[in-house]
């Protein structure tokens, strides 16, 4: 891949992953709940379903998918119910004793986190649109593919990573003071339980 193209990809990537979305605020509270560097179980999750849709698009289902109203759909309902899901665990989830300490505040298992972070991202249709979109703009069929779509893989990937941890899970920070009271607690799990929910409709409806 030409390095001017790879800028363009490089550039496009990250202007994707800036643009606020299911993975990002699953970022943020695994950030809130278990720690700036825990949640990085849950971003790894995200990082391997983005991969799946990209060898998806690559092997052609991505075209099955998008020309398949009942597939789309079916996939696109579930995401969404599982977003919605999400959102009802954090709304009545209950605070920790301000009390307990740190060590409370991390049991989640960072393999819950990851196979979380990977549903919230492989149950997304728009995605597998998306790069059926995307990638044709920085592949080049009449060279070798597999190259170039391991450096798209591992460009977008990589920034993914960058954008989701060290801006969105490091912008949660601002909000850590809020988790030492139980109203903090329960006021952070409404908020990220209506955006859980909201993004569900948004995905479901719109």
């Amino acid at each position: 891949m030409d390095f001017s193209l790879w800028l363009a990809l490089a550039g496009a990537g990250a202007m994707i992953s800036l643009t606020p979305g299911a993975g990002a605020i699953n970022t943020m509270s695994n950030a809130l709940t278990s720690g700036f560097k825990r949640s990085i179980w849950g971003i790894l999750g995200q990082q391997l379903a983005l991969v799946i849709h990209v060898i998806i698009v690559a092997a052609g289902v991505g075209i099955l998918v998008s020309s398949s109203p009942f597939l789309f759909h079916l996939i696109r309902y579930a995401g969404a119910a599982y977003l919605v899901y999400l959102g009802v665990r954090k709304l009545l989830a209950k605070a920790e004793h301000p009390d307990a300490g740190e060590s409370e505040a991390v049991q989640e298992h960072g393999f819950s986190m990851f196979r979380r972070g990977f549903w919230v991202n492989l149950l997304n249709p728009k995605a597998i649109v998306f790069f059926l979109a995307f990638m044709p703009q920085f592949i080049r069929t009449d060279r070798p593919l597999v190259p170039q779509y391991v450096v798209l893989t591992a460009t977008v990937v990589v920034i993914d990573i960058i954008v989701m941890w060290l801006i969105f899970a490091a912008g949660a920070k601002q909000l850590k003071h809020l988790t030492t009271s139980e109203r903090g607690q329960l006021i952070l799990n409404r908020i990220f339980g209506l955006l859980f929910i909201g993004v569900g409709i948004l995905l479901a409806f719109i």
